[in-house]
């Protein structure tokens, strides 16, 4: 089983950066794909970006290509979401999750087996 809790979330003007940090329990982390999806208010849970287990993949929705950057260290169980150039759009609940499908970095929310319980990210314009 694997327990993930997120943090560095908080409130930012547009424009700016804030990274995000995922902390994994379990000694199978290595053997995860990791990804972030985030939750606005009234609007369903979207996928944001993921890794495959090595961190030699990644995959990002469009929304955040260029802006957004993911990466694990695998050493420290952990998974980072570096935000920049961060938009009011970009507003919503933050989570990270753990799929067994560990060397694809997947989008669909039913692929992953575990999730954090979530940290706020408020950018205001």
């Amino acid at each position: 089983q694997v327990q993930l809790v997120e943090s560095g979330g908080g409130l930012v003007q547009a424009g700016g950066s804030l990274r995000l940090s995922c902390a994994a329990s379990g000694r199978t982390f290595s053997t995860y794909a990791m990804g972030w999806f985030r939750q606005a208010p009234g609007k369903e849970r979207e996928f944001v970006a993921a890794i495959n287990w090595s961190g030699g993949n990644t995959y990002y929705a469009d929304s955040v290509k260029g802006r957004f950057t993911i990466s694990r260290d695998n050493a420290k169980n952990t998974v980072s979401l570096q935000m920049n150039s961060l938009k009011p759009d970009d507003t919503a609940v933050y989570y990270c999750a753990a799929s067994p499908l560990g060397w694809a970095p997947t989008g669909r929310p039913v692929e992953y087996q575990y999730w954090g319980q979530g940290t706020q990210v408020t950018v205001s314009s």
